[in-house]
């Protein structure tokens, strides 16, 4: 079993969602980076996903793109990314940790190579976020051939067709958007995924984590209760900054609410 696979089983048996946390690499600087990273897993994070500092993150809102930058002004580089992925493997080997990327940084490196690299350093998987599913076939091969998961995004408007074509090339979990935009830009929930949620366990997908937008111990209450197995927050972490006090605190709220499904 994968590290995603066993982490969703333990905390079912638990009749806990999963909390996962998105930070990124080198913010503010690769010291502290390292440190916040390990201050989220021992506060409660039962899944870390890292993003690669990129000038141009066009998934993300204004907190995430000021974070890609304050990293890589502070000289922040792929191999440094790998660097700080291996450091957080050997203190937690248990941890699923996933990257979420651009496919420029990829094709600069070679895909093949960045998929490689990125296995050997430690992570589980790879969320590519500018590829859409139709031109995700090399990404997933390159992934499976790596040891990495291919994880991909599905919003409530994803037609049928689409929901199976990501059932056929992902792996870990699926990315569901929890409301449209980019993140961190709103503080509003879209929670109207039955049928998305419905059409992804009949695909055969893998299970519903829920991103963008959560923020809140009644967010995650919320997006657990609409059928996620498990909730991400970024950009409300990241603007803690390098303050891990804050950010331990607020990781253990958020991860609080996801005990007791449904009561």
């Amino acid at each position: 079993m994968s590290r995603y696979a066993q982490m969703f089983e333990r905390l079912k048996q638990r009749n806990e969602g999963a909390f996962g946390v998105f930070l990124m690499l080198g913010d503010p600087d690769k010291e502290t980076s390292a440190r916040l990273l390990d201050r989220v897993v021992e506060a409660g994070a039962d899944m870390v996903e890292v993003g690669i500092p990129y000038s141009d993150p066009v998934a993300d809102g204004p907190v995430i793109q000021a974070a890609s930058e304050r990293a890589l002004a502070a000289g922040m580089r792929v191999d440094d990314s790998f660097d700080l992925i291996r450091g957080l493997r050997e203190r937690n080997p248990a941890v699923p940790i996933g990257i979420l990327t651009y496919a420029n940084i990829l094709h600069a490196r070679g895909r093949e190579k960045f998929m490689a690299d990125a296995a050997e350093a430690g992570a589980d998987s790879i969320l590519v976020a500018d590829v859409p599913s139709l031109e995700a076939i090399p990404y997933s091969e390159a992934a499976r051939a790596a040891g990495l998961e291919l994880v991909m995004i599905a919003a409530p408007n994803t037609p049928p067709p689409v929901l199976q074509r990501i059932a056929a090339l992902s792996g870990g979990y699926t990315y569901c958007v929890a409301r449209a935009g980019v993140t961190g830009t709103s503080t509003t929930l879209a929670l109207d995924h039955d049928a998305l949620f419905a059409g992804l366990a009949e695909a055969g997908a893998p299970p519903p984590v829920l991103g963008f937008g959560i923020s809140t111990p009644e967010q995650v209450r919320q997006a657990l209760a609409s059928g996620a197995v498990g909730v991400i927050a970024g950009s409300a972490l990241v603007k803690c900054g390098a303050d891990a006090d804050a950010l331990g605190e607020l990781v253990t709220a958020l991860k609080g609410a996801t005990g007791l499904l449904n009561q």
